[in-house]
C-alpha cells in the first residue's frame, strides 16, 4: 500500500471519528427550547463554529502523527513532491467534495424557503460538510487504488 493510499484511510478513518465523536459530545448540549428560540440558533451556531475549529486542529495534529509513525515504521519519508497523478486525483477530490457540499448548501437554502425550521438548515449544513470530507477522502482512495 502507497504512502498516498495509507494517508486517504487515516483522513477517512479521523473524518468519521471526529465528527461522531463531536456530535456525541454536542448533543447532550442541546437546548430545549423551541425551534426558533436565540438560545437553539445559538447553539447551532456555536456547533458549527467550534465543530470547523476542532476538525482543523484535529487534522493538522492527525497528519503529524501519521507522518512520524509512518517514517517509524517503514524508515521512508514523505514523499516530497507531488506528481501528475497525484495532482490530479487531488484536483478530482476536490471537485467532488466541493459538489457534494454545494448540493449541501443549496438544499439547505432552500429548506428555509419552504419554511422548514432553521434548525433543519443547520443540520444539512452539517451533514453535507461531513459528506463533502467523505467524498473527497474517498474520492482520493478510489483513485489511487484504481490507479487513475
Amino acid at each position: 500500500m502507497t504512502y498516498q493510499e495509507k494517508k486517504s484511510i487515516v483522513s477517512l478513518i479521523s473524518v468519521i471519528l471526529i465528527f461522531g465523536s463531536f456530535c456525541l459530545y454536542m448533543y447532550p448540549q442541546h437546548p430545549e427550547g423551541g425551534l426558533g428560540s436565540s438560545e437553539t440558533l445559538r447553539y447551532w451556531g456555536s456547533f458549527v463554529l467550534i465543530l470547523t475549529l476542532v476538525s482543523i486542529v484535529a487534522h493538522i495534529v492527525i497528519s503529524i502523527m501519521f507522518n512520524i509513525i509512518f517514517r517509524i515504521t517503514t524508515k521512508e519519508k514523505e514523499p516530497a513532491f507531488a506528481d501528475e497523478l497525484d495532482k490530479f486525483i487531488e484536483l478530482k477530490a476536490h471537485r467532488n467534495s466541493f459538489f457534494i457540499f454545494i448540493i449541501g448548501f443549496l438544499l439547505a437554502m432552500g429548506s428555509l424557503i419552504i419554511y422548514q425550521p432553521s434548525q433543519m438548515m443547520f443540520v444539512i449544513l452539517i451533514i453535507s460538510g461531513f459528506l463533502s470530507d467523505v467524498t473527497g477522502s474517498f474520492t482520493k482512495l478510489y483513485h489511487y487504488r484504481k490507479g487513475f
